[in-house]
């Protein structure tokens, strides 16, 4: 047999979902389903459901460093996502090691789970604005993520521009509100760094099965700008992706259950 080459390598770095709907687990199903190798860094572990997390153990420094170690130093990356990384040493660890690298980087800056979980601790905040959003290429909060690092309040669509500019004050190259949190209408993200300026629209679903989009989409942007799309377009295709995970969905468990990553394959959940 040939040896074929390697498909674009995706580097996650983010918490671990004992129920397989967010974090590292959804991360690698969506690199997989759009053509990417992913690998992972996980910064913690979770015992988490459907219907919230009932614990968090978050690993050392020194592991997430080595094994970030392990794989850039050997296998290499062409983009990386970034999802929990739950405390201040974390994130100034990782980023770190993000300033090592010249690949596209997305910063998902999870502080809550879709549960109402919280997932990053209140202190850690002040490492992700100065430390961690810096070392973005993109950067992609909920309308939630927003309020907690620039204290901007988004309750309509109008509300979007000035919450960019407060993102993007503190340093990624672009920033991407996700308004699937407003009350009506389509699920309307933008996407702008400082220039242009990009409206993504969807329709809006009414299911309670959202587990993890927040961790597909950067997951998703992240595998497009592996394959070197341009920020735009790359965006553009992982919101496309994630809206036919969304209306996919599948109930699991008691409470809400996952968007389904494979839903492209064919095959049913």
């Amino acid at each position: 047999m040939g040896t074929s080459q390697p498909p674009p390598r995706v580097l996650t770095i983010a918490g671990s979902d004992s129920g397989g709907g967010a974090g590292i687990q959804a991360d690698l199903k969506t690199m997989l389903a759009l053509g990417t190798h992913g690998m992972s860094v996980v910064t913690a572990v979770t015992a988490q459901n459907s219907l919230g997390v009932q614990g968090v153990w978050e690993l050392p420094p020194e592991a997430v460093e080595q094994q970030f170690r392990s794989v850039v130093d050997d296998i290499g990356v062409q983009a990386v996502k970034t999802g929990m990384l739950a405390s201040a040493p974390l994130v100034t660890a990782v980023a770190g090691l993000l300033g090592e690298l010249t690949v596209p980087v997305v910063v998902d800056p999870v502080g809550v789970a879709t549960s109402g979980d919280r997932l990053l601790a209140a202190e850690a905040l002040d490492a992700v604005r100065t430390k961690l959003l810096p070392a973005a290429t993109v950067a992609t909060p909920n309308l939630h993520e927003v309020t907690e690092l620039t204290g901007v309040r988004v309750t309509a669509e109008t509300d979007m521009r000035r919450a960019a500019a407060a993102v993007l004050a503190l340093g990624p190259r672009w920033a991407l509100i996700k308004g699937g949190h407003l009350p009506a209408g389509d699920a309307t993200d933008l996407l702008t760094d400082g220039t242009e300026e990009h409206w993504l629209r969807a329709p809006r679903y009414p299911s309670r099965h959202t587990h993890g989009t927040g961790c597909t989409l950067a997951s998703a942007i992240a595998s497009r700008l592996a394959a070197g799309l341009p920020v735009p377009q790359a965006v553009a295709e992982a919101k496309d992706y994630v809206t036919g995970a969304i209306a996919a969905a599948f109930p699991l468990g008691a409470g809400a259950g996952p968007v389904h990553h494979g839903y492209r394959t064919g095959h049913p959940a």
